[in-house]
């Protein structure tokens, strides 16, 4: 497989056509006018490309970052609760997970 899928005899084929119906001499001048072409499309596509990353990253800086003062910037859609804890007596002590002892 060659170059958009054609393969080396199709573009022999091509080259062989296009010599017969430009010449010789005229052959070299289109194949610079198409790298010139080429070259202009690849420039224009990087500087777009460029401008839109440029676009965007100016866009992230923008964003105010989320504050505790005005939950409308907080960048979550439903608050979190804090968890609740049972009020400990004096006599209250913390429960200690039971312990398994290995199988010998």
């Amino acid at each position: 497989m060659g170059f958009f899928g054609i393969g080396t005899w199709e573009i022999l084929l091509i080259l062989v056509i296009a010599l017969i119906i430009w010449g010789p001499n005229k052959l070299p001048e289109i194949a610079r006018k198409l790298g010139q072409i080429s070259r202009t499309v690849r420039k224009a596509s990087h500087e777009f490309t460029a401008a839109v990353s440029r676009e965007i990253e100016s866009q992230e800086s923008e964003k105010p970052a989320p504050t505790r003062d005005n939950p409308a910037e907080n960048t979550r859609k439903t608050p979190v609760k804090p968890a609740s804890t049972p009020p400990e007596s004096p006599d209250h002590q913390p429960e200690k997970p039971e312990r398994s002892t290995p199988d010998v």
